[in-house]
């Protein structure tokens, strides 16, 4: 029986096993998936999970309900030899272990994109799974308790300032759901005056959200900084160490929460730990039918999607154009490699990916949207309820979609649920307390809310997460 190695449980490697599963013949192949977490995470719903509109649990699939027919390994892809076709494989134990393959999917994704500005490792959160959106929303709404027993002051003004950086889909959506949320904070903290939060965005380039074009991005700015957002365009964070976070054009504030979204960085498993090609930014060389190498050299037996691979845009006219890291392509690559592995098995010729875009969508907080596609631009409300229309319907499962739907009606009928969890990670802080106050304040305090969350991403820790 054919042995099939998906590398990665993303949207890409998700799909992958998900349709090997229903178009595979019984006894045709198995299929074994190695993922550090045991789910998928539905991304474009993160900045609702930081903002309570959308319950955790209900972002993430869980492989092992959904994909019945696959072996599912929690653990760390550390290296692959395709030489030998086989993957080294870290588990709970921490012990290396082999599994050797047939034919392999390299599905790994990417990592958060980090940089040596001090402070940064100790202060930031990323914005790329499930922990670190409630980490967020814990520390934004646990500094709104700690700023409400202030007096006005600089201590208090640093507890309601938020910095996001990245001015991309990630980083647009996140500043417009905070601005939201702490609208309705400041409805439930008389003590806090409404103009007391403080929300900048920091983008290195002088416009945010490439992906829609000039004059709806112009408008998007507009439409922030009309709610009281602060735009940082064209700069970069130079130091945030103790959370005063300085700008390279010289601008500075003190965070309570900084938010790191600036981009995706290579997996350096893939870019390393392989004997695949890559290319020079570390993604894997693949064809337009998502076999890994190129026309005159393919590589046997290897494939590859989703954002660790640079796959040709064919419904480009650009001259080289690759396609670009996002849901929409990830999904429909996912699906189409389960169909050519099957092809390629079964002696017949796999199909090329093209894929013409759908438009883009993006929330900017509870009623608020941008949808453009090609010179076709809504804004507001309707463009809000298109992009909780289009994701309801593009999560995995019908049990997912259910469950996203009815928080959703929940959130609008009752309203936000502002309850913080900061302590979730240490559930034996309060018993180990004992009641004493010093010690159960201490316990509070945002300095072990960031101890709780997942650490920025170094070398290291990106080669842990394949």
């Amino acid at each position: 029986m054919r042995r099939i190695l998906v590398v990665g449980g993303g949207y890409a490697g998700f799909y992958t096993a998900w349709h090997l599963e229903r178009r595979m013949r019984r006894g045709e192949a198995e299929v074994t998936l190695v993922d550090p977490r045991g789910y998928m995470t539905y991304q474009p719903f993160l900045p609702e999970v930081a903002v309570g509109s959308i319950e955790p649990r209900h972002t993430a699939v869980s492989l092992r309900r959904h994909l019945r027919r696959t072996t599912v390994v929690t653990g760390y892809v550390t290296a692959i030899d395709h030489a030998h076709r086989a993957a080294t494989v870290r588990t709970a134990d921490g012990l290396p272990r082999t599994l050797h393959y047939d034919t392999v999917v390299v599905t790994a994704g990417a990592v958060t994109r980090s940089y040596p500005i001090p402070g940064l490792a100790e202060e930031a959160i990323g914005f790329k799974h499930v922990e670190e959106a409630v980490a967020v929303r814990d520390r934004l709404l646990t500094s709104f308790e700690r700023a409400a027993c202030l007096p006005p002051g600089p201590a208090r003004s640093k507890l309601l300032t938020t910095v996001v950086v990245g001015g991309g889909f990630t980083g647009v959506e996140v500043l417009g759901e905070l601005l939201g949320l702490t609208a309705s904070l400041v409805r439930r903290y008389p003590e806090i005056d409404p103009s007391e939060p403080s929300l900048h965005l920091v983008e290195a380039h002088h416009r945010i959200l490439p992906e829609v074009s000039e004059r709806p991005g112009r408008w998007v700015v507009r439409h922030l900084e009309s709610r009281g957002a602060h735009l940082h365009l064209g700069t970069t964070v130079a130091s945030a160490a103790g959370g005063h976070v300085e700008l390279a054009d010289g601008t500075a504030v003190d965070a309570g929460l900084l938010v790191w979204a600036a981009g995706n960085g290579t997996n350096p498993v893939v870019a390393r730990q392989t004997d695949l090609p890559v290319d020079e930014r570390g993604l894997v060389v693949t064809r337009a039918d998502l076999r890994i190498g190129t026309d005159e050299h393919p590589v046997p037996d290897a494939w590859a999607a989703g954002d660790n691979a640079a796959i040709p845009d064919l419904a480009s006219s650009a001259p080289g154009a690759r396609t670009v890291p996002n849901a929409q392509h990830a999904v429909r690559q996912g699906r189409l490699l389960a169909r050519n592995i099957l092809a390629d098995l079964r002696g017949r010729p796999p199909r090329r990916y093209v894929h013409h875009s759908l438009g883009t969508v993006a929330t900017l907080g509870l009623g608020h949207g941008i949808f453009q596609y090609r010179r076709i631009v809504v804004t507001g409300l309707p463009a809000w309820l298109m992009h909780r229309s289009y994701h309801v319907l593009a999560v995995p499962t019908w049990e997912r979609k259910i469950r996203v739907a009815l928080g959703w009606t929940a959130s609008l009928v009752l309203g936000r649920d502002i309850v913080a969890l900061p302590t979730v990670q240490r559930p034996r802080a309060a018993f180990l307390a004992a009641g004493e106050p010093d010690l159960l304040l201490d316990d509070a305090a945002p300095r072990d809310v960031t101890s709780a969350t997942p650490e920025p991403v170094t070398a290291e820790a990106a080669a842990r997460s394949v």
